[in-house]
Formats: C-alpha cells, structure tokens, sequence
C-alpha cells in the first residue's frame, strides 16, 4: 500500500504570517488552490484557507490590505507525517473534516496532501465513506 509520500505534492507554496490578505490571495490564485500552508522559519504554524479570509476577514469588514494572515489563520493544525498510511490521512481527514493536510518531518512542511490525492490511491468503498464523513 502506499504512503502518503507517494502522493503529496512536495514543496507547496506558502505564506509568512506577517503576508497581507491580498498577499495571501494572490498566491492561492497565482497557484489556483484555496489552502495555503502558514510557514515561519520553515516552521508549519497554521493553513489558511479561502474561508479564513472570506469568513475572518471580508465579512467582518477587516481589510484586506492591513490585515495579515496570523490575524486570521487556522492554528489548529492537523498534520501527517511523510510515512503515514493513507488510511491514517483519510481518518484524520474525516475526523477533522479537511479536505488537505500538511505533510511534516518534526515541524518541517515538506509536502501537502489532498483528499484526491488520497482517494485515487485508497479503494473506493473507504473514499466513499471518507467522502461522506468530511462533507457532513
């Protein structure tokens, strides 16, 4: 079976905490992703999502070009590690109902791994049930 090594996508792009929301907007758009991983001295800290901005920031009137990414990122990480097992990622993905998760070695970031990524290798039974439990 495979691990999550096979499947991460290595080297993410990423985002300092002190980047601006815009800063942060452009690279989810530059790369067409919605979560971007939060790295400061090669340190994962959080990922920030699309909703982070749209729900922390836009709707509560904050802008865009002041606000900074620790102002509203997601800190309560959920991580795999490179060896884990993609059954471990898809428990953990429905459990904490992510669709992505950062791949770390200690608290490196070294990889990001996606649900697809994951259900392309899993068979399709456990996908389905993963499926089903994150888009509760």
């Amino acid at each position: 079976m495979s691990s999550i090594r096979d499947l991460m996508t290595e080297n993410p792009t990423t985002v300092e905490p002190s980047a601006t929301l815009v800063e942060a907007a452009r690279v989810m758009a530059q790369e067409d992703v919605g979560p971007v991983p939060v790295v400061e001295g090669g340190r994962v800290v959080g990922i920030l999502t699309d909703r982070d901005i749209v729900v922390r920031a836009v709707a509560e009137g904050r802008d865009p070009q002041s606000t900074t990414v620790q102002d509203v990122v997601s800190t309560d990480l959920a991580t795999v590690q490179p060896d884990s097992s993609l059954d471990e990622a898809l428990q953990l993905m429905a459990q904490r109902q992510v669709r992505r998760l950062p791949v770390v070695e200690g608290e490196k970031l070294v990889g990001i791994v996606a649900q697809a990524d994951v259900a392309r290798a899993a068979d399709e039974e456990q996908t389905g049930e993963v499926v089903q439990d994150i888009s509760q």
